[in-house]
């Protein structure tokens, strides 16, 4: 279950961020079409967990990962200063229900790709060539 904030201010901040079409996709999805990546499905509701990015015939799902909201373990983000229990439980429950989507494709004998933001921002390069590579 989400953790409800008690400040009005914070539960506003939550219901603006994007699910959907957010920079780091959005740029994941132009260096795709650069780089003649094409055949995927959006949002595609048929895979479990409904993955950023969908390679249906190759049963390949992306997933492009904020690193502040589901953690990423290569930037490590801090926790805010205050109400930290609120927001380890948050973040805490991002991840369980991150890694409950991956398992369940995998069962599913879908192949799961993870990309980071950051990862977007210092290499996109390196990204394009792993999405390739799991596509051949």
């Amino acid at each position: 279950m989400i953790p409800i904030s008690k400040s009005e201010y914070i539960s506003k901040t939550m219901r603006a961020n994007k699910s959907k079409n957010t920079r780091p996709e959005l740029t994941l999805r132009r260096a795709l079409y650069k780089g003649e990546i094409r055949g995927y499905r959006l949002h595609y509701k048929k895979a479990p967990g409904r993955p950023d990015i969908t390679f249906v015939n190759k049963k390949i799902a992306v997933f492009i990962n904020g690193c502040y909201w589901h953690r990423c373990p290569y930037c490590r983000p801090k926790l805010p200063k205050s109400n930290r229990e609120f927001w380890w439980s948050k973040f805490e429950g991002n991840v369980i229900r991150d890694l409950e989507k991956y398992e369940l494709l995998i069962r599913k004998d879908w192949r799961v790709v993870v990309v980071w933001e950051c990862e977007i921002k210092k290499n996109i390069n390196q990204v394009i060539k792993r999405i390739a590579h799991e596509l051949k």
